[in-house]
């Protein structure tokens, strides 16, 4: 085995110098990133525009169980209101125009739901204590399967609603 003390010293040149040195900077840049987005979004969560007191969704205001579902707007679009709660949507099945600008505002009294309608554009997480909401147009009409894509416990699997259009 050779002896290490008698082994040269690697002398790296200043153009190596200089590479170490960017890429340790990349890579603190890149830790820096990270730790503020994450901390950001632990602050407000991405797309979820408004906060709202989950504990108190069934006794006052736009979540309120007679104020679910789809509404008719002034201005000719549609709003659905939708609840996400263990282990269900309510409504569960939810009928919207075609060809007509639909909003869709959803929240959950309990944990993380993840709203989805297959084959569309539609695709949310849905967290308590924010609204999440999503802008569409449904162009023919069909009706299409709404799981959860979130794990939110045991019962999560039957967890699912149906979205319908009528012209």
């Amino acid at each position: 085995m050779a002896d290490t003390a008698d082994a040269p010293a690697v002398d790296i040149g200043p153009a190596e110098h200089r590479w170490f040195v960017v890429v340790a900077l990349v890579v603190v840049f890149l830790f820096v990133v990270i730790i503020v987005t994450g901390l950001h979004w632990a602050a407000q969560p991405p797309s979820n525009v408004e906060a709202i007191d989950a504990s108190r969704l069934h006794l006052a205001g736009e979540f309120m169980e007679g104020n679910l579902g789809t509404a008719m707007q002034p201005d000719g679009s549609a709003l659905v209101r939708v609840l996400a709660q263990q282990y269900s949507f309510v409504p569960a099945c939810i009928v919207v125009p075609t060809q007509t600008r639909v909003v869709i505002r959803a929240t959950s009294p309990d944990v993380v739901h993840g709203f989805l309608i297959t084959d569309t554009n539609v695709n949310t997480m849905v967290v308590p204590g924010f609204v999440a909401e999503v802008r569409t147009r449904f162009e023919q009409p069909g009706e299409h399967l709404m799981p959860c894509h979130e794990y939110c416990s045991i019962g999560h699997e039957g967890m699912w609603a149906r979205e319908g259009r009528r012209p």
